[in-house]
């Protein structure tokens, strides 16, 4: 699976791909393939990193794990394939990008166009069993994702880290907050959003950051 990234983060994970705790982790995957529908497909387990290389980033959205049911995880947070129906959290992150910017939702849930400007779309966790909420928690894939969230901080330039959910808010003391901004809401889940999703304006705040330090700002349009 190593193979699998395709940029500047091959290098820079290789000590964690390279590690025994990363082929305990494939073999475990490996049995799982066998055994349970596994999410995303193999092949998209690292879209985040290859749509948006290290260099490039400059915000995160980190959520927990892969969306567990068909056909809906494509290794991105949040975002589903074009022509899959919207799964609610993305309804309550549209509703939110409305709110706070007067953007109207789109009838997609494609995040591509984000992830392409620098926006690394990251779970804590890469893949999960269908149906299984969580499944693969504490397998070894937090080691690989630390490891990205620590070498996002120490950048030259400061990244905004969005960090929405407790799983995700567990990162933040990964994170150096003298040289980034971190912002923190409950999860968009329906179970969540009202009680500080709806309201936080992360995308505002995001843009307001990154104009104050010198960098363009996302353009959270998605194309129709």
């Amino acid at each position: 699976m190593e193979s699998l990234l395709h940029n500047d983060w091959q290098s820079i994970l290789a000590p964690e791909l390279n590690s025994p705790e990363f082929k305990t982790l494939i073999n475990f995957l490996h049995q799982e393939r066998e055994s349970f529908n596994i999410f995303p497909p193999q092949a998209e387990v690292f879209n985040a990193f290859n749509f948006t290389n290290f260099k490039q980033t400059r915000v995160v959205i980190l959520g927990q794990d892969p969306y567990h049911e068909r056909n809906q995880a494509q290794g991105l947070s949040f975002s589903v394939a074009r022509g899959v129906k919207i799964p609610p959290s993305l309804r309550n992150i549209y509703q939110e990008l409305a709110n706070d910017l007067a953007i109207e939702p789109v009838k997609h849930g494609d995040l591509s166009a984000w992830a392409q400007q620098g926006v690394l779309l990251l779970n804590s966790v890469l893949t999960v069993r269908e149906g299984q909420a969580n499944s693969h928690r504490q397998r070894g894939w937090e080691m690989l994702t630390d490891a990205a969230i620590q070498a996002l901080s120490a950048k030259p330039e400061p990244v905004v880290f969005i960090l929405w959910g407790k799983p995700a808010q567990m990162k933040q003391k990964l994170i150096d907050e003298t040289h980034n901004l971190v912002l923190t809401s409950p999860h968009p889940s329906p179970l969540s959003a009202y009680r500080g999703f709806f309201g936080s304006k992360p995308f505002s705040k995001t843009n307001a950051y990154l104009n104050t330090h010198g960098q363009q700002p996302i353009n959270w349009h998605l194309p129709a």
